[in-house]
C-alpha cells in the first residue's frame, strides 16, 4: 500500500467513480440528482523568521463530498464530506456509496421537514420552497495543470534556503526592522466531479504563493505590513515573479526587500490627518483590489444576496428583497464598471465551478448600472437567472458556496499619471490595508498602505495610517476618471462560510479617481 495519494489516483478512480453516481441515481428512489467530487493536493512550504528557519515540511490532502436532491413531494439536498488517505484506497467504493446514502437520507429527512412545514404552517412557510437547480450544459473535459516547475520537484531543502536567505536580507534593510517572517508554499492539486446528469470533468492547478510580513519601528509608532505574491503557476511564481498582460509580480525577494523598504520610511511618516469633508482622491489597483472585494464582490455574492448568511456575515446593499433591489439602478458613474471572470489567467482561475457549471464573466456594474449577481444552481433558479459557475469549495469535504473568482473594475482609458496630474489639490491612495466594513456593505473605512498629498498635479509627502471613508454608492457615483493600468492582485486568504473556508482568489483593477473623506487621525 503506497505511504501516500498523489494527483495521479484522479485517472485510476475516474470511471468507477462516475459509474457508481449514475448507478446511484438509478436505485435511490425519489432521488433527482446526485453529484460526487474527489480532490487530491500535494505540497510543501516553508517558513523563516528574522533570518532562521521557523517551519517546512511537506503534506497531501484526499478528500471527497456528495450532494444528493432527494424527495416525493417536495426535494431538498444533502450532503456528506470526508478526509480520506491512503489507507482507504482498497475500499473507495465502499466510502463513495456510504457517502452517497447518507447524503440521500439527509435529503430525504429535509424534504419531508419541508412537506410536513408547508402543510402545518401555510402561508407562514412560504420561505420554504422544493430545491430545483437551474439547467447547464453537460460537460466532459480533462483540464491540466500550468506551470514551468512542476512544485512536486522542487527540494523542500530548496525552499527553506529560499526564506532564509530572503528573511535574512529584510532584516539587513536596517535596524529599524523589528520582526520578519518570510513563507512560500507550493502545490499541485486535481479534482474530479461527476454528477447523475453525465458530468465528468477533471481539472488540475497549481498553486504557488509567498508572502512577507515585518513590523518597523520609527521614532513616533510602529508600522506592521504584509503582503503576497501568488499565482497558478509552478515555483516559478515565487523564484522569478509573474510577467503577464495583468498580473505583473517580482520574485518573493525582491518584493521582501521592497516591502520593507516601504514600510521603515512609513515608520518615519506623519500620520495622515482626517477630514470631515470629502476631497479628491485617487486610488491604485492594489487598494482598488481591496475596495472591489468588499463593496462589490461580497454584496454580489446570491447566497448573501439572498440572506443565506446573514446571520454570520451580513447582506447586501444590493438586494433588499426580490421586489426591492438596484438591479437595473445606477449605483456609479457611467464610467465605472465591474466584473468577476474566472475564466481569467489569475489567482480565482478555473474553466468550471464545484457542480461542473462552465465559468463565464458576470458582470456587476455596466457602466454605473448594477446588473446582477454570482450565482449557483440553485439561486440562478431562485432568481430566474442563468448559472454563471460561482460555486466553489476550498476542499471536496466541504459544502460548496458561492465566491469570488476573479472580481475587479473594469479598465478605463485614461493615463494614469494625466489622471493625478489634473488634480490641483487631493490624495494618491496607494495599496490596501485593513477594511472596516458596513454590515450590508452600504459603506466603508479601508485603510491604505501609503497616501501621498498631491498638489498642482505632483506627488507630495508621504504620509502612514490613513485611508478612504464613504457612502459605497456615493464613491462610486463620484468616479471622474478610470485609468488604462488595469492589475489583478493575489488575494490568498478571503474567508467565508462555518466552518471557515479560506479561498484564493485576484481582485484589482485599475487607477480610479473619484471624492471621499480621509481616515486618519484627528
Amino acid at each position: 500500500m503506497p505511504a501516500r495519494v498523489t494527483v495521479d489516483v484522479i485517472p485510476d478512480i475516474r470511471s468507477m467513480a462516475c459509474e457508481l453516481v449514475a448507478r446511484s441515481s438509478r436505485r435511490l428512489r425519489h432521488l433527482r440528482y446526485c453529484d460526487l467530487r474527489i480532490e487530491v493536493g500535494e505540497g510543501k512550504g516553508a517558513v523563516a523568521e528574522n533570518g532562521m528557519d521557523k517551519f517546512s515540511g511537506e503534506d497531501y490532502g484526499f478528500s471527497f463530498g456528495v450532494r444528493v436532491i432527494a424527495g416525493e413531494k417536495v426535494a431538498a439536498a444533502g450532503y456528506f464530506g470526508q478526509q480520506l488517505g491512503a489507507a482507504d484506497l482498497p475500499r473507495l467504493s465502499r466510502l463513495w456509496r456510504a457517502g452517497i446514502d447518507h447524503a440521500y437520507q439527509r435529503a430525504l429527512a429535509n424534504a419531508q421537514a419541508k412537506a410536513l412545514a408547508i402543510e402545518r404552517l401555510g402561508p407562514l412557510a412560504e420561505a420554504l420552497y422544493s430545491t430545483e437547480l437551474a439547467p447547464i450544459e453537460v460537460c466532459q473535459d480533462t483540464v491540466p495543470a500550468q506551470y514551468q516547475i512542476d512544485p512536486r520537484s522542487v527540494p523542500l531543502e530548496e525552499m527553506v534556503h529560499y526564506v532564509g536567505e530572503t528573511s535574512k536580507g529584510v532584516q539587513a534593510v536596517g535596524q529599524q526592522v523589528m520582526f520578519n517572517h518570510v513563507g512560500a508554499s507550493t502545490s499541485l492539486n486535481r479534482q474530479l466531479f461527476c454528477s447523475s446528469e453525465g458530468a465528468n470533468i477533471d481539472q488540475s492547478w497549481a498553486i504557488s504563493q509567498g508572502v512577507c510580513f515585518l513590523v518597523a519601528q520609527g521614532q513616533e509608532a510602529a508600522q506592521e505590513h504584509y503582503d503576497y505574491v501568488g499565482h497558478q503557476r509552478g515555483w516559478e511564481t515565487v523564484t522569478q515573479g509573474v510577467d503577464e498582460e495583468h498580473i505583473q509580480r517580482p520574485d518573493l525577494r525582491s518584493f521582501s526587500l521592497e516591502l520593507a523598504r516601504s514600510t521603515v520610511a512609513l515608520a518615519n511618516s506623519r500620520p495622515l490627518k482626517a477630514t470631515d469633508k470629502d476631497v479628491v482622491v485617487v486610488t491604485d489597483p492594489h487598494y482598488n483590489a481591496l475596495l472591489v472585494h468588499e463593496i462589490v464582490g461580497h454584496p454580489t455574492e446570491a447566497d448573501r444576496a439572498l440572506k443565506f448568511e446573514t446571520g454570520y456575515a451580513g447582506r447586501s446593499w444590493l438586494l433588499k428583497d426580490l421586489t426591492e433591489n438596484q438591479l437595473g439602478k445606477r449605483v456609479g458613474s457611467e464610467l465605472l464598471s465591474a466584473f468577476t471572470d474566472a475564466t481569467l489567467s489569475g489567482f480565482g482561475h478555473y474553466l468550471y465551478d464545484d457542480e461542473g457549471t462552465p465559468a463565464k464573466r458576470v458582470v456587476h456594474i455596466d457602466r454605473g448600472i448594477f446588473s446582477g449577481f454570482m450565482n449557483s444552481r440553485q439561486t440562478a433558479a431562485l432568481l430566474g437567472a442563468e448559472p454563471n459557475g460561482s460555486y466553489k469549495a476550498i476542499d471536496a469535504s466541504l459544502v460548496p458556496l458561492i465566491r469570488m473568482s476573479n472580481t475587479v473594475f473594469a479598465p478605463g482609458d485614461r493615463d494614469p499619471q494625466e489622471i493625478i496630474r489634473e488634480v490641483d489639490h487631493g490624495y494618491y491612495v496607494v495599496g490596501h490595508r485593513i477594511p472596516s466594513i458596513a454590515e450590508s456593505r452600504e459603506n466603508f473605512r479601508i485603510t491604505a498602505m501609503k497616501v501621498y498629498e498631491i498638489r498642482q498635479g505632483e506627488l507630495g509627502e508621504m504620509f502612514r495610517d490613513g485611508g478612504l471613508m464613504s457612502d459605497s454608492r456615493d464613491y462610486f457615483l463620484s468616479v471622474d476618471a478610470v485609468g488604462n493600468d488595469f492589475r489583478m492582485l493575489p488575494i490568498p486568504n478571503c474567508g467565508k462560510g462555518v466552518p471557515m473556508q479560506t479561498k484564493r482568489m485576484s481582485n484589482g483593477g485599475p487607477t480610479l479617481r473619484g471624492r471621499a473623506k480621509l481616515s486618519g487621525t484627528r
